[in-house]
C-alpha cells in the first residue's frame, strides 16, 4: 500500500471529495478532524463507499496491509491567501506534519499570489515529494487557473472583463468568509463599507460549474452575493481535468 498526503484550501473540499470517493485505487481516507474539515467529512461520508476515518494528528495514521492507497487530507482554512507570508507558512508547515507519515503530498494549491512559487526551496528539508497542480509543466496560478482550464482561459477572462469575481464550487460557498478575512476586529464594524468599496471595482461574476457543482446550484450559491453587489452574472464550464491529472501524477510519484 501506498499513502498519499493531500494539503487543501477548503476552497478544493468539493473537487477533492469527488475525486478520492471515485477513484478505485484509493482503499481507505484519513481526515485531519477540525472545523476546516468537517465539511469534506461530510461529502465523503455521504458520497464515498470507502472508509473514512478521523483524527486529530497525522501520528495516528495508521493503514492496514491492504492494497491500494491510504491517503491522509489536511483541509486549510479557506482565506488565508489574504496574507501570502502567512500562507506560505501555513502550508510549509501542514506538509511537514503530514511527511512523515506519506511517501508523497499533494499541494491543493496554486501559485496563489507567488506564496507558493519555489516549491523546490519551500521543501527542501521534506523527505517526500511535494507537488503542485500543473498545467503543461507549469504551476497553475490558483484554485480559479485550476477549475477554468489553465493560465490561458483564465487571462482570456480577465482580458474580457478585468473586473471579474470567478466563482468556482468553493468560492460560492464561502464568500462572506473570504470576503471578510483580513479585516481587523476594530474595523470589523465597518465591514460591510469596507467590503462594498472593494467590490466596487468588479462588474461580473462568472460562474465556472463542474461535475461537483452545477450551474443552477452555483446561481443559487451566489444570487445574494451578486445582487448586493450588483454583479452580472456569466457561465463559463469549468474543468476538473487539471486536478484529476494532478491527482494521477501524485499516485506515480507516491509509488
Amino acid at each position: 500500500m501506498s499513502k498519499l498526503g493531500v494539503v487543501t484550501c477548503q476552497i478544493l473540499e468539493l473537487e477533492f471529495a469527488h475525486v478520492l470517493s471515485r477513484d478505485p485505487d484509493v482503499s481507505e481516507i484519513c481526515v485531519l478532524h477540525d472545523v476546516f474539515s468537517e465539511e469534506l467529512i461530510r461529502v465523503l461520508e455521504k458520497d464515498s463507499l470507502k472508509p473514512v476515518l478521523r483524527v486529530t494528528r497525522a501520528d495516528e495514521f495508521k493503514t492496514d496491509e491492504i492494497n491500494g492507497i491510504a491517503v491522509l487530507i489536511r483541509v486549510m482554512e479557506v482565506g488565508l491567501h489574504s496574507n501570502i507570508p502567512n500562507l506560505t507558512s501555513q502550508v510549509t508547515t501542514a506538509v511537514k506534519e503530514l511527511a512523515p507519515f506519506v511517501d508523497a503530498v499533494l499541494l491543493g494549491y496554486g501559485l496563489c499570489g507567488n506564496a507558493l512559487k519555489n516549491t523546490k526551496a519551500l521543501f527542501k528539508d521534506i523527505p517526500v515529494p511535494v507537488s503542485l497542480p500543473l498545467e503543461n509543466k507549469d504551476p497553475v496560478d490558483d484554485c480559479v487557473g485550476l477549475i477554468i482550464g489553465g493560465r490561458n482561459n483564465y487571462y482570456a477572462e480577465q482580458c474580457l472583463c478585468a473586473g471579474t469575481m470567478f466563482m468556482n464550487a468553493g468560492f460560492s460557498r464561502h464568500w462572506e468568509k473570504i470576503l471578510s478575512f483580513d479585516i481587523p476586529q476594530k474595523l470589523i464594524h465597518k465591514k460591510d463599507k469596507i467590503v462594498k468599496r472593494i467590490m466596487g471595482n468588479y462588474k461580473r461574476s462568472l460562474l465556472l460549474p463542474t461535475t461537483v457543482l452545477s450551474e443552477d446550484e452555483l446561481k443559487e450559491n451566489t444570487k445574494e452575493f451578486n445582487e448586493k453587489y450588483g454583479l452580472k452574472v456569466e457561465t463559463r464550464p469549468g474543468t476538473l481535468a487539471l486536478l484529476e491529472s494532478a491527482w494521477e501524477a501524485a499516485k506515480r510519484t507516491a509509488g
